[in-house]
């Protein structure tokens, strides 16, 4: 027993290596100013007004999103690589929505970002959709040109 434990021990600390690169990689790769290209909420458009004027700043795990003069939504998050999809957990710190919790899914792709986004009372999303009913929001956001 003692035998079979120190050999685990050391497989699953370097297993656990990558996992934490993973994770620094992809909240390194979602840092900067990204604009909003387009937004819906279980299966209903955003209006051009809210996507024309959403922006987000990712900076050391906060995530900053403002709609005009509408709202701004400041949030932690923590990422999950390894997951299929890639899971994103935030929790709003600062505005309306203070104390909520969400959960969702990511994407990085290059230079556009697509969250999709349910309270952490449901079900986290698998795919990156949203119909009546379902709680979801879905957005898609490009990288701002410096």
């Amino acid at each position: 027993m003692r035998t079979l434990l120190a050999l685990a021990v050391p497989v699953l600390l370097v297993a656990a290596e990558p996992v934490a690169d993973a994770v620094k990689k992809d909240m390194t790769a979602l840092e900067g100013d990204w604009t909003m290209v387009s937004g819906e909420r279980e299966g209903e458009a955003f209006p051009d007004d809210l996507v024309k004027s959403g922006k987000r700043e990712v900076k050391d795990g906060v995530s900053t999103a403002t709609f005009g003069e509408a709202f701004t939504i400041k949030s932690k998050f923590t990422v999950d690589p390894a997951k299929k999809p890639k899971a994103i957990d935030f929790e709003v710190t600062d505005g309306d929505q203070k104390g909520t919790k969400l959960h969702g899914v990511y994407e990085l792709d290059g230079d556009t970002l697509k969250l999709c986004l349910t309270t952490a009372d449901s079900d986290r999303p698998t795919d990156f959709t949203t119909k009546a009913g379902d709680g979801r929001t879905l957005t898609v956001w490009k990288r701002a040109k410096k």
